[in-house]
């Protein structure tokens, strides 16, 4: 093994030989074990959510492959609709071109053109953080069998009566032109007005306190164009005589009723409001219970139209409301129609005032311009009944949430449900299989000639396509059987569906969670016919934000690429890397200051398995992630302490006799005692996995790797291997070879390129050799066979400790022998000493080890407890008497603190009550050797005193 451990050097290699041996395929042997990862956007890049998200991932596939599963791995990505659409446009209007101009066909090929030249970034990210995905069976959501899988499912939803086309009100991003989801609407705090205007009450009509009118207060007083009423509550006896009464529309001529609802807030305002149904979605919702008709004032890029559409809530046109609309205002941009609309209002004396008004404006997250609720022709899923059967799985148990609390954010979405709208106005996407004829009629199908068959339609009958694709997120809800080859009845789907754990982030629980849930339950049923789950486990993450809690971001300049903590980057790269696409040079300058304060060398490398490490280590179940560069950092040094910890090994056993061939083999004391903390280590690392708790599991492996192997065992070894006889030292190498080649394996599967590269050389040692580690079985926990073993060495640890914490506080030096004279050592505590006398010389440095029996003159002593047992060390020549005070004063204080703590327990009736008897009896021990230890120091004290 090379003598410094370089990560550079052995991970790229190592995953190019493990692709192409094809280790990362399923076994075809076993129980299946198969996660389904969610697919990346083409469109960009990994960051640190992918990472942590693939490691979690990762680390279970290695497990579960090792542990005999026949896994799957399943990796694809996702086409965006909208993201990929926008980056291609951009493309191409830097070279001068309008998709429009091209086309839609030779746009769609220009987007293929730009995917099968982009869309490997991720792939290579992937491979980097040392994904095992099975890459030939890897997917896309427009390649044709994922196709044919969203035509199947739109076709039969259809038909069953759970697909429809209506016109609703959707959020509609006017410089696109088309339909978002909610996730793609960011709502921003924003400081704009509150305008209070006054509406004229109908024949000769008045409030209470005599007004010919009520104030309405708007923040979008350009909708009043398409206002269908005034709205009060019930209660508010202001108002009581004006229901069912008339408002006269400023500007518009036209008469609009008043009507009572408890959605109005008596107390904001003037608790009048104006209602807007086709403009605002509470006000869509107040129309439905009013039956008012929706009013629609903008065109589709958000302009006043000349005339209003007005339809009823099926989407049909009403007829028996006015529909002109002022001609001053007819194809102005809506902010340029609200500053008109406003100075009409003021010249015709109907403005009453303006306050300033702190609001949420919702942006298109792609486009950046405000957001429209836009009354269209959409196609809608209607989700209600496939909600409830998704519901069921999760409240009788079939799917399990971890952690458990995000149950109610999915029941909360489930029962409170809106049908899903599903088109989008794009063009790159899965074309909706709808036909139209000239007379409007609608036609699905999975093809134009189904459609013609079906229906009987002749070749001379003119159909057009319907011109929208499907949101992004109806492919990808059929994501875990598609991918299998769903609709087809593939040995893959049978095999490996339902799968196992989905590993995704708590802000598409709904987006996409939910919709698995509720497609795969409607399509996929078990051989009883009950209906299948997409997967019995969701493992939700939480978000990784930087150092200081702020959520990553190019805007604030604090995004961390993991390839930059893997390979490392420059300052200037980083800086040119966070900078050169912004716009702003103040913004620009602000993170240009930061990054050089919180990275002034740049970034150092630290390797993949330092990089997945921190991930799982900082992976406390379900909550936001602070980044720690300094974990990354302890974690590198980790990786290298496994490293050397791995050349000592091999130093003392290569071309020696470990024996794998037989002959005698005698175990030392830490023999045993490590073979039985790795039995240990073992149960509770795979524990810890079966419980999704990867924090814990790496703790669990940090603190039996760094602490008890090499900064325990592996000096335990040496006087051994110097000084035992042929017997000791053969069990001492074979037992150095065998625990550190099954602490490779069980690594492995969170530090998957150091455990390989090390477990090639050390197998042949241990006789397990093979190709990889990875196919090799995890390790199990065997029987208690050392159980003496255990507390002799824990005993012992305890000694060495005392020792050296004595040589520290006195300032001793740390290889000076020293003389040591035992008091109060029972007949065990003797035989403990007596036979790991080579142990304590070699890890304690002593000279002597006197037993003094009680009575003895024992000189002025430092001293240590080990129970009851005392450890002394003479003063004369050694020791700093003021200082030996200074520590047993310490130890006093400590342990009067200890003891109060346990006899305040002890004296509190409400625990004595109801406390078991067992656990009574433990305090009261406590109580005990806490009454010892004090009485030990005092004692001690009073001696030195003496001096």
């Amino acid at each position: 093994m090379d003598k410094t451990y370089s990560p550079q050097n052995i991970e790229q290699p190592l995953y190019e030989r493990w692709e192409k041996a094809g280790y990362f395929r399923p076994s075809n042997q076993g129980d299946s074990y198969c996660i389904m990862i969610p697919p990346p956007n083409v469109t960009g890049s990994l960051h640190m959510g992918h990472a942590f998200q693939h490691t979690l991932m990762d680390t279970l596939v290695r497990y579960k492959r090792m542990d005999g599963f026949n896994t799957l791995w399943q990796v694809g990505t996702d086409h965006a609709g909208i993201a990929t659409q926008m980056v291609v446009e951009r493309k191409l209007a830097a070279q001068g071109v309008d998709r429009h101009s091209l086309g839609r066909e030779q746009f769609i090929d220009k987007v293929w053109e730009w995917k099968a030249e982009s869309g490997g970034t991720i792939t290579k990210q992937m491979r980097r953080l040392g994904d095992s995905v099975d890459w030939e069976r890897e997917r896309f959501t427009m390649d044709d069998g994922l196709s044919k899988a969203v035509q199947e499912v739109f076709v039969r939803l259809y038909e069953d009566n759970l697909i429809y086309r209506g016109k609703r009100l959707v959020n509609w991003d006017p410089k696109l032109k088309t339909a978002i989801s909610d996730l793609e609407v960011e709502n921003k705090e924003s400081q704009g007005s509150l305008w209070h205007l006054r509406y004229p009450l109908a024949d000769g009509a008045t409030t209470a306190d005599g007004k010919a009118y009520l104030i309405v207060a708007t923040t979008r007083p350009e909708t009043m164009l398409g206002d269908a009423a005034v709205a009060v509550h019930p209660d508010d006896e202001r108002y009581q005589t004006l229901h069912g009464k008339y408002i006269e529309l400023p500007l518009t001529g036209r008469r609009i009723p008043i009507i009572v609802d408890d959605y109005v807030d008596q107390e904001f305002g003037s608790g009048c409001v104006k209602i807007t149904p086709a403009h605002d979605f509470n006000d869509y919702d107040i129309g439905k219970r009013h039956d008012l008709p929706l009013i629609n004032i903008l065109s589709d890029d958000a302009h006043v139209l000349s005339a209003a559409e007005v339809f009823d809530l099926k989407g049909q046109p009403r007829t028996d409301v006015g529909t002109d609309l002022p001609a001053e205002f007819a194809g102005l941009e809506r902010f340029a129609a609200r500053k008109a609309i406003v100075a009409a209002m003021d010249s015709a004396g109907l403005l009453d005032k303006i306050e300033t008004h702190n609001n949420k404006i919702p942006y298109g997250d792609r486009s950046g311009v405000v957001i429209e609720p836009f009354l269209t022709d959409q196609w809608y899923v209607r989700v209600a009944p496939l909600a409830e059967t998704a519901t069921q799985a999760v409240e009788n148990g079939d799917i399990q949430f971890v952690p458990k609390q995000y149950e109610n954010m999915y029941f909360s979405w489930m029962r409170d449900i809106q049908d899903w709208c599903i088109s989008r106005q794009l063009w790159w996407g899965h074309r909706i299989p709808a036909w139209y004829d000239d007379a409007g009629h609608v036609y699905v199908g999975r093809s134009e000639s189904e459609v013609r068959a079906k229906h009987g339609i002749a070749e001379s009958v003119p159909l057009h396509q319907d011109n929208d694709v499907l949101d992004t997120w109806f492919s990808s809800a059929l994501w875990t059987f598609s991918t299998l080859g769903w609709p087809e009845d593939t040995e893959a789907l049978k095999t490996f569906h339902p799968t196992d754990v989905l590993v995704t982030g708590f802000d598409i629980i709904f987006f996409w969670v939910a919709r698995m849930i509720m497609m795969t339950m409607h399509f996929l049923k078990d051989e009883q016919g009950k209906p299948q789950v997409p997967f019995k486990t969701v493992y939700v993450t939480g978000l990784i934000r930087d150092e200081q809690g702020n959520k990553m971001s190019k805007s604030k300049g604090n995004v961390i690429d993991p390839l930059d903590m893997i390979d490392g980057i420059s300052l200037d790269t980083l800086l040119e890397k966070r900078t050169s696409n912004l716009m702003q040079e103040k913004l620009a300058q602000q993170i240009s200051k930061r990054t050089k304060a919180e990275f002034p060398e740049g970034i150092s490398a630290h390797g993949t398995d330092a990089l997945r490490f921190t991930l799982a280590a900082l992976a406390s179940t379900g909550r936001d992630i602070n980044w720690d560069m300094k974990r990354l950092e302890g974690y590198r040094n980790f990786c290298n302490k496994l490293w050397n910890a791995s050349r000592y090994v091999l130093m003392n056993t290569e071309e020696q006799d470990c024996g794998t061939q037989g002959g005698e083999m005698e175990l030392s004391l830490a023999d045993q005692w490590i073979i039985e903390r790795f039995n240990g280590t073992v149960k509770q690392f795979r524990g810890a996995l079966d419980q999704y708790r990867f924090d814990q599991a790496a703790a669990i492996a940090y603190e039996f790797t760094w602490n008890q192997f090499c900064d325990w065992y592996l000096e335990l070894t040496k006087p051994v291997l110097a000084q035992g006889s042929e017997a000791q030292q053969r069990g001492t190498r074979h037992t150095l070879v065998n625990i550190l080649e099954q602490l490779l394996r069980l690594l492995h599967p969170l530090l998957p390129f150091i455990t390989e590269e090390i477990w090639q050389r050390v197998s042949q040692l241990a006789g397990t050799h093979a190709d990889t580690i990875m196919n090799q079985p995890y390790p199990q926990t065997q029987a208690v066979r050392f159980a003496q073993a255990q507390d002799d060495m824990e005993w012992l640890k305890q000694v060495i400790v005392g020792i050296r914490n004595i040589r520290g506080e006195m300032d001793l030096s740390p290889n000076k022998p020293l003389p040591v004279l035992i008091t109060k050592a029972d007949d065990t505590a003797k035989r403990r000493l007596t036979d790991n006398a080579s142990f304590l010389a070699a890890l304690a440095k002593l000279e002597t080890v006197t037993f003094l029996a009680e009575g003895d003159d024992l000189p002025a002593s430092a001293t240590a407890l080990v129970g009851r047992m005392e450890i002394h060390i003479p003063m004369a020549g050694l020791i700093d008497k003021d200082a030996e005070l200074a520590r047993l004063g310490k130890a006093i204080e400590k342990a009067q603190k200890d003891l109060q703590r346990v006899a305040g327990k002890l004296n509190n009736e409400n625990f004595v009550s109801k406390a078991p008897a067992d656990v009574i009896e433990k305090e009261r021990e406590k109580l005990r050797e806490a009454e010892d230890t004090l009485a030990q120091l005092q004692e001690q004290h009073a001696r030195i005193l003496e001096m």
